[in-house]
C-alpha cells in the first residue's frame, strides 16, 4: 500500500511553489523531508494528506485517489504545527477538547497511548492553547500523530520549541511506535543532525523540486569533504561533483558527491573526511551563500 504522487504542481499567485514533484512513499519506513524555508515542504505534505488541492497532478493511496476519498483519508494523518493566535480560532480551545476531536476522526485512535503520553509529557490538558508555549503545542501535535495510528503519518517540525531532553524522548517514542506498528512516518525538520539516525530515507526538497530521494546512509556515505591547498583540492577532485567551495587564503575545502566507482585522487596532498547529513544538505542547498 504505497502513497504515490505524480507530477504535482502547486501554484500560488502565479508562482509554482511545487514543480513537477513525483514521489512514492513505501509502507514501513521513516522518511526525512528536509529543505530550506520556502522549499515547499509543508505544502507538499498538505497536498499528500488532501488538506490542500494540487494545481495539477495526482495523489493516490494503494491506487485510490486521496482527494475527497474517505477510505484513503482515514489512513493518513498530517499533524502540523499549531497556530494558537487569536485569528486562528484555536486560542480558546483546551487541549483535551482538541484531542477528543482528533480521536473521533481516526478510527484506530489509541486512547491508552494518549493517556500515557499526556502523563509522560506532564501535559495539563485543561489548559487552553492560547496559554501554551511552542513546546507544549508541539507535544500536542506529537500525541495526535502517534495516537492516530494512521498507516501514513506526517509530522511537520514536531520538535519545534522542545528542549533537548524532550526532543530525545520524541525520537525514542517515534522509533518505538515505528518498530511496533510498521507505520510509515514522514518527518519534516530543520534540526537535521538529531533526526539523522532515525531517518531511513531522506527526501531533499529545494526550490519546489525534489533534489534527492535516497537511502539516508547511502546518501551520506557518498559525500566527503576534501580540503587542502586550493590547487591540490582542484586536482584531486577534477571531474567529480563538487559543491560549496570554501576558500581561506590558499586553502580550500569542497564537499564532493561520489558516484559508484568514483573516488578522490588521494595521491595529492589533501584531507578527505566523511560528512554528516546536515553538512551534505548544506553543500547541496546552500550554494548561494558560498558564492
Amino acid at each position: 500500500m504505497s502513497l504515490h504522487c505524480e507530477n504535482i504542481i502547486k501554484t500560488y499567485s502565479g508562482k509554482d511553489v511545487l514543480q513537477d514533484v513525483t514521489l512514492d512513499l513505501q509502507p514501513g519506513k521513516i522518511y526525512g523531508l528536509i529543505g530550506r524555508n520556502g522549499a515547499g515542504k509543508t505544502t507538499l505534505l498538505s497536498i499528500l494528506s488532501a488538506q490542500n488541492p494540487a494545481s495539477r497532478g495526482t495523489v493516490t493511496l494503494d491506487g485510490e485517489p486521496v482527494w475527497e476519498h474517505r477510505k484513503s483519508l482515514a489512513k493518513i494523518c498530517f499533524s502540523r504545527e499549531l497556530n494558537a493566535n487569536a485569528e486562528s480560532g484555536l486560542a480558546s480551545m483546551k487541549a483535551k477538547e482538541y484531542l477528543r476531536i482528533a480521536s473521533t476522526y481516526y478510527e484506530d485512535w489509541d486512547k491508552a497511548l494518549e493517556e500515557r503520553l499526556v502523563k509522560l509529557f506532564d501535559l495539563n490538558v485543561k489548559k487552553k492553547f492560547g496559554k501554551m508555549n511552542k513546546g507544549l503545542l508541539s507535544m500536542i501535535t506529537i500525541i495526535v500523530a502517534l495516537c492516530s495510528k494512521a498507516p501514513y503519518t506526517f509530522l511537520d517540525e514536531p520538535v519545534a520549541g522542545l528542549d533537548v531532553v524532550a526532543r530525545e524522548r520524541f525520537y525514542k517514542l517515534l522509533l518505538e511506535e515505528y518498530t511496533g506498528s510498521g507505520r510509515t512516518f514522514v518527518v519534516s525538520t530543520h534540526i537535521i543532525e538529531e533526526a539523522a539516525d532515525v531517518l531511513e530515507e531522506v527526501i531533499i526538497l529545494h526550490e519546489g523540486r525534489i533534489l534527492i530521494e535516497a537511502d539516508t546512509q547511502a546518501f551520506v556515505d557518498s559525500a566527503v569533504h576534501v580540503s587542502g591547498k586550493a590547487e591540490e583540492v582542484d586536482a584531486a577532485t577534477a571531474g567529480l561533483e563538487a559543491h560549496h567551495p570554501e576558500t581561506v587564503g590558499r586553502s580550500k575545502g569542497v564537499t564532493v558527491f561520489l558516484k559508484p566507482g568514483q573516488s578522490v585522487d588521494e595521491s595529492y596532498d589533501v584531507s578527505v573526511q566523511p560528512v554528516s547529513l546536515q553538512r551534505a544538505f548544506v553543500a547541496l542547498c546552500g550554494e548561494e551563500e558560498a558564492k
